[in-house]
């Protein structure tokens, strides 16, 4: 009957102490891949380059070459005039080219950059090196969008540091209080060995080891169903996973192992000095 309670007593503390991990582990594993995230955005934002009225398709392939060259360009995407029209033809209608004698749309090479130059200082640097041809008439991008970036995903980071402070603060109230009752339950086993002489630190090392394989085991078991989740969501939303890298997913399991073990530890060990210094008459309280 007491190994009974003693095991479903572990098997409570690991269900309870695992999912708190488990919001730890997806928190971490968030703020980990912020900056991949914010390369993601940044590198799907195109840059058009405008090419000057008079320039030939084969004259902008070529300046496309001389682009792809460019050690700051990720990638380069050619737009004839005749694909420029039917854009603006789904735009305005099939017959605004009537209002004009010649074509207005002209031939361009939409331009996505390296993620270290998407920003607004670095965008002027770039559109002067690609306005230096004489083939280009124009360099376009949205700046309130480059603006609104950066903003947003400095926002989002900060955001998430707090969260997950509060989360680790959240996790060591609802810890510690599974760990405080795990060992006050062997308040009277705490009380007996202090009668025999034996020190605080003698008292609190078996504990410790406890808490330690307690929260090294439900550590696990949250990276279990932190990787299922994961599993999950690559079934339904597979570009998700475009965006996250193997070895920070490493560092978020660590990230929750580490914080399972510690909190599991410190929590021990603050519950285990309060009930060595009660009293007798207080160990029934």
């Amino acid at each position: 009957m007491i190994r009974r309670r003693l095991a479903n007593a572990y098997l409570s503390s690991v269900v309870s102490i695992s999912l708190v991990l488990l919001l730890v582990g997806v928190a971490s594993l968030l703020l980990v891949n912020t900056d991949n995230v914010s390369d993601y955005f940044k590198e799907n934002m195109k840059v058009s380059v405008l090419m000057m009225p008079e320039v030939s398709d084969a004259q902008a392939m070529d300046y496309q070459a001389v682009l792809d060259s460019m050690p700051f360009i990720r990638g380069t995407e050619f737009i004839s005039r005749a694909q420029g029209e039917q854009e603006m033809a789904r735009m305005l209608g099939k017959d605004f080219l009537s209002v004009f004698e010649t074509s207005p749309i002209p031939v361009s090479v939409d331009v996505t950059l390296a993620a270290d130059y998407v920003s607004d200082d670095s965008l002027k640097v770039v559109s002067q090196r690609l306005s230096a041809s004489p083939l280009v008439d124009e360099v376009v991008w949205q700046k309130s969008l480059v603006d609104a970036l950066g903003a947003n995903l400095a926002r989002i980071s900060m955001v998430l540091g707090i969260f997950i402070v509060l989360l680790l603060f959240i996790s060591f109230v609802l810890i510690g209080n599974t760990m405080r009752l795990s060992v006050y339950a062997r308040r009277f086993t705490i009380h007996t060995m202090k009668m025999v002489g034996a020190t605080k630190n003698f008292i609190r090392g078996p504990f410790l080891l406890n808490s330690a394989l307690l929260g090294l085991f439900s550590s696990l078991v949250a990276i279990l169903l932190l990787v299922g989740l994961l599993f999950l969501l690559r079934s339904h939303f597979p570009q998700l996973f475009t965006l996250f890298r193997l070895d920070l997913l490493l560092i978020a399991m660590g990230i929750v192992v580490v914080a399972g073990v510690v909190i599991c530890l410190a929590s021990t060990y603050i519950a285990v000095g309060r009930l060595v210094r009660l009293d007798k008459s207080e160990l029934y309280y």
